[in-house]
């Protein structure tokens, strides 16, 4: 019975240039692409031993490997252009926002040459008496006002822009400061003051969308809980 010789040329296929081999490998795994992964995958199909083949089981699991980095590929080019997207709506959204007024925390207050200054704070517990004070650009006092008892929530102040002699205040920018008097303790408070909005930023890293307004200080989007005209 004749006998067939198995020769090393009949074991070798083509064998991939060192060159394409260097190529694929020369990224770190981080940095591997699906045709990274595709010329790895035909280079081991073209140097398996005739005689011991890769079993269906192995060739179907790394199929479905290279199935699964393509996908991830894919999706990850779907969800950079969606942030791309997102990144634009919000800076669309903050332009809007241009010349409206926000609420700002303990921040510098324009007065206008008629009118006042409307502001909030927050009372959680309430309090027995709120005292507001009023500091030009300066920080010298300009007025003081009192406030009776006040439920707990949200609680509602105005200066009239007039000083502590009953005169009308320049226009400018002024700080307000309160103190709360709960359980007979004086504790300082946050006032919350509408300002206008001058300009937006958007930072190119995560795409958040931050508002300068009118005083200098700045506030990102997501931090604004009230908009005023």
């Amino acid at each position: 019975m004749a006998t067939d010789t198995v020769t090393s040329s009949s074991l070798l296929k083509t064998v991939p240039r060192y060159e394409d081999l260097k190529n694929a490998t020369s990224k770190t795994s981080e940095e591997m692409g699906k045709q990274d992964f595709l010329t790895l995958f035909t280079a081991q199909l073209q140097n398996q031993d005739p005689l011991e083949p890769v079993k269906n089981e192995a060739f179907v699991a790394q199929l479905a490997q290279f199935s699964q980095l393509e996908a991830l590929t894919n999706m990850q080019g779907s969800l950079d252009k969606f942030v791309t997207s997102m990144a634009a709506e919000r800076m669309l959204g903050g332009v809007s926002m241009i010349g409206k007024k926000i609420a700002v925390s303990d921040g510098m207050a324009r007065l206008g040459t008629e009118g006042g200054i409307d502001a909030s704070i927050d009372l959680p517990t309430g309090a027995s008496g709120v005292r507001m004070q009023i500091f030009d650009a300066k920080g010298n006092p300009v007025q003081e006002l009192i406030a009776g008892p006040q439920n707990p929530g949200t609680a509602s102040l105005n200066w009239d822009g007039k000083d502590a002699l009953g005169n009308q205040a320049p226009a400018g920018m002024y700080r307000l400061t309160a103190q709360a008097v709960s359980d007979g303790k004086n504790t300082d408070v946050t006032v919350n003051t509408l300002v206008a909005v001058k300009s937006i930023t958007t930072n190119p890293t995560d795409g958040s969308v931050t508002l300068e307004v009118d005083g200098g200080k700045s506030i990102l989007m997501t931090d604004v809980k009230r908009v005023g005209l």
